[in-house]
């Protein structure tokens, strides 16, 4: 790779992070701020997790599966 492409890449490269972190500076959510007041962000917290854990526990026992499939096959 040239030197001049480096540079342009890197220049590139600032200019995207500089321009993203002008929209990062609002850290104000106004959607979060009213579920934390009304206590719904706990329900939406452990929805995510039961769902996460759902996920989890299926692969584990595809995993079982597979393994148990794998040992009859040799």
């Amino acid at each position: 790779m040239k030197a001049t492409n480096r540079i342009r890449y890197i220049v590139l490269f600032l200019l995207f992070f500089i321009s993203s972190i002008g929209y990062a500076q609002d850290t104000s959510v106004e959607m979060a701020d009213t579920m934390r007041a009304n206590g719904k962000i706990y329900v939406v917290v452990g929805v995510l997790s039961i769902i996460f854990t759902g996920i989890i526990v299926f692969l584990v026992i595809i995993e079982r599966r597979l393994r148990k499939l794998e040992k009859g096959q040799n």
